[in-house]
Formats: C-alpha cells, sequence, structure tokens
C-alpha cells in the first residue's frame, strides 16, 4: 500500500480505503501479515471500470438525470435528457471496455498520479 500511495502521490491512509473498499466488493484480493498487500488475480482483472463504479455508487452515473431530477425518464424527459443520456451511454460504454487488466499491460505515457486541484 505504502509503494502505490507513493506511486501516484496519495496519502496511504486515504489509498487504504479505497483498497479495503474494493477488496470488499470483490474487485481485487488482500492478504494479511508481514509479507501481506493488495493483489488482482486474473479473475479480478476482467472487471471493468463500469463494474467497479456500479458496485460502489450504484448505477447514478450511468442511468441517472443529467440535472439530477427525480421525475426524469423517457416518457417525462428533462430539458437536457437526451443529450445527457447520449453522453451518458457514451461514457458506459468507455468504462465497460476498459479493464483492470488494461492497467497491467498498457504503458502510460505519463506516470499514473492523482491530480489535485
Amino acid at each position: 500500500m505504502k509503494k502505490i500511495a507513493a506511486e501516484i502521490n496519495s496519502p496511504e491512509l486515504f489509498i487504504g480505503k479505497i483498497l479495503q473498499g474494493l477488496s470488499k466488493h470483490g474487485f481485487l484480493k488482500s492478504s494479511k501479515g508481514r509479507n501481506g498487500g493488495f493483489y488482482i488475480s486474473d479473475a479480478e482483472a476482467k472487471h471493468s471500470l463500469a463494474d467497479i463504479i456500479t458496485a460502489i455508487d450504484g448505477d447514478k452515473m450511468f442511468a441517472g438525470c443529467g440535472l439530477g431530477l427525480a421525475y426524469c425518464s423517457e416518457t417525462n424527459p428533462c430539458p437536457i435528457h437526451n443529450t445527457y443520456k447520449a453522453a451518458r451511454d457514451q461514457l458506459y460504454e468507455i468504462y465497460g471496455k476498459t479493464t483492470l487488466s488494461q492497467f497491467r499491460t498498457e504503458k502510460c505515457g505519463e506516470k499514473l498520479q492523482l491530480r489535485r486541484e
């Protein structure tokens, strides 16, 4: 966990909470002890980012109203419904195609770090 926190320039406690949550939802494994830590098996690596987002935050990001309105639906759309639905569906497709295994195999041009604003 220390290595992960250092590599992405993030506080260790913050990373620990995230990893514990992902482990609880079955997206990675953890082992205790002196040489313990977190790891992703080949089975967990098949999960998509959409799977993780939905498990942790629910499907609101991929199914909710862009304005956060409760009444918005296909039969009673809000003013941005159709435009937002198209963008939301495209976002789901992007996250659905991106698996954890890609973070193992694909080279990133830059070092992965959390952005702080």
